[in-house]
């Protein structure tokens, strides 16, 4: 209690001591508002020491309780019996993003009205009433009127600045007028701009008075509604300020999307034509459709009917699917391995390496480096004959050989065929040449080779001598190997 009466005696209220020079008919309780829209009551009204009279508002409602150092009051009519309100202002209207004034000056203790906020005399102002001015002209009022003008040129000869500063703030209209005048005089050129703009706008509006006309009767009906609906309004003029602030940002997102999109509008309107010619299309084209779908439809029965017939087709067809996966399987691994491992590369090479092998070019043009001739020596023949003279070996020892070859050979075979074939049964090289062992020297023999051949342990072909020297015998290694050469040896001819 203590702190809320050192406060201004409103249990925690916003109280504003306003002094004015007059505050006649205003009484305790009369309304306190702000645009229209009341805040507070009066709470007191005192005389000052230096004649002038202390009003108290109290400041109910909590969105106006911050008055500034620019704040006015005025004591206006609010009735034609007489009945008055305190119409205030809590600061001055100024361009968004300028700083607020300081708040009111508060009256310290020891002081009257020590806790209230102090607005001054010089920001306050109490106009005469026009009740108050229709009264002089009647008796008495008239004639105490004549004895205070009387009095008052004597009582104000060494005061006239005094009643000079006491008449505007009797009048806010005249400090106000004054001030349009000086607005007007720093915009003379602006306004005779306008007289000359506007001397060529009356013409088109005095043809349109009419329009004119009712324009103004629709602003006085949409006037008339707003004025119904003036508390509403004046808490979204309220609300406004932060809508603008949160305003803001969105604007410069929306210019940020604008910037970003100019191009993707610019190409739209680019391809405008074609993206019209082709709705202008789309009519005859679904015409043009219209026959075909008619007789899709007109089809359909038929369509079905093959359909249901190849059930049975597609049945086999699942059937072969399943049985062919894994050979599908297998011939992918097949493909994947030849990709893979640089096996379609390497059959091309040999595909050209083969052809120019036995196709050659020089200065003069292309060149036959080898020609099969068909002959006696194109057939495959067992035992060696005196025609055919393409062998590996000597002439004289291989006819020599095959005749003791001819004496081994079981069911028709030679000793070479045999073993061959003991092999490809899955006997061991040994075991073949156990079994099908030869009777004599010949030149099949490893011992029909030059010595230098024999018994080296040296793997790989060895040149024959004799009558074909120059020509290549395959000299198995070792025991493990004798099969792979023996194969060898019945691939190249021997």
């Amino acid at each position: 209690m203590l702190l809320a009466t050192a406060a201004g005696g409103s249990s925690g209220g916003y109280t504003v001591r306003a002094i004015f020079d007059d505050a006649g008919n205003i009484i305790n309780g009369e309304d306190v508002k702000i645009d229209g829209v009341k805040v507070g009551t009066v709470g007191s009204v005192t005389a000052t020491p230096s004649a002038k009279a202390a009003v108290t508002l109290e400041i109910s409602n909590p969105g106006f309780q911050n008055f500034r150092a620019d704040a006015t009051c005025t004591i206006e009519p609010q009735a034609l019996i007489g009945e008055k309100f305190v119409n205030c202002l809590p600061t001055q209207a100024r361009p968004e993003g300028t700083p607020l004034p300081p708040p009111l000056h508060r009256i310290p203790s020891g002081r009257e009205g020590a806790g209230q906020w102090l607005l001054p005399v010089t920001q306050t102002s109490s106009p005469v009433g026009i009740d108050q001015v229709g009264d002089i002209t009647r008796i008495p009022e008239s004639q105490a009127l004549a004895i205070i003008l009387n009095e008052l040129g004597a009582g104000l000869t060494e005061r006239g600045s005094d009643l000079n500063a006491v008449l505007h703030r009797s009048n806010p209209a005249l400090r106000e007028f004054e001030e349009v005048l000086g607005i007007f005089a720093s915009q003379n050129k602006l306004l005779a701009n306008l007289a000359q703009e506007g001397a060529r706008a009356l013409p088109p509006i005095t043809r349109d008075r009419k329009q004119f006309a009712e324009f103004f009767a629709h602003a006085n009906t949409v006037a008339t509604a707003a004025a119904k609906q003036r508390v509403p309004l004046a808490t979204d003029l309220h609300e406004f300020p932060v809508f603008l602030r949160q305003l803001g940002p969105a604007l410069k997102r929306l210019d940020r999307f604008a910037e970003q999109t100019t191009p993707v509008f610019e190409d739209l309107g680019v391809a405008a034509p074609g993206i019209d010619k082709t709705f202008a299309s789309i009519p005859g084209f679904a015409g043009s459709s219209t026959q075909f779908f008619k007789t899709f439809g007109a089809a359909a029965p038929q369509i079905g009917k093959s359909l249901s017939s190849t059930q049975p087709l597609l049945s086999t067809l699942s059937t072969l699917g399943t049985a062919v996966k894994p050979f599908a399987k297998n011939f992918s691994g097949l493909f994947t391995s030849l990709r893979s491992t640089g096996g379609v590369e390497r059959l091309l090479d040999f595909i050209f390496l083969g052809t120019g092998a036995t196709n050659g070019y020089n200065s003069l043009g292309h060149f036959i480096r080898a020609d099969g001739v068909g002959a006696l020596c194109a057939i495959y023949k067992v035992v060696a004959t005196t025609e055919c003279r393409a062998n590996f070996v000597n002439l004289a020892s291989a006819a020599s050989s095959s005749t003791a070859s001819a004496a081994s050979t079981t069911s028709g075979k030679s000793v070479l065929e045999a073993r061959l074939a003991a092999i490809a049964r899955g006997e061991s090289a040994a075991q073949a040449i156990a079994q099908f062992p030869t009777t004599s020297s010949s030149a099949a023999s490893p011992s029909s080779l030059p010595t230098a051949t024999l018994g080296t342990g040296t793997p790989g072909a060895q040149p024959v001598g004799g009558a074909s020297a120059g020509t290549t015998y395959y000299l198995p290694p070792s025991e493990s190997s004798e099969a792979g050469g023996l194969l060898l040896n019945y691939l190249l001819g021997e």
